[in-house]
């Protein structure tokens, strides 16, 4: 489930089917990436983190820009 809710009306929240926890979108991980999870393949979360994953492998690299940041 997703949505803004009443503490950050601007933000959105993603839930952990298996561990059910409420996360934020923008700081949201997965808390157990090698353990088996039958919800993988339609978690918002660990869609989310591939995405950053990929677009940290496609940044030009830049030394005087430094790391990466969303």
């Amino acid at each position: 489930m997703t949505g803004p809710t009443q503490d950050n009306p601007g933000e959105s929240d993603l839930d952990c089917q298996k561990h059910q926890i409420r996360l934020s979108a923008t700081q949201a991980r997965c808390a157990d990436p090698g353990l088996y999870c039958k919800f993988r393949p339609a978690c918002l979360i660990h869609f989310l983190e591939k995405e950053r994953a990929r677009r940290r492998k496609q940044a030009p690299c830049d030394p005087k820009a430094g790391p990466y940041v969303e």
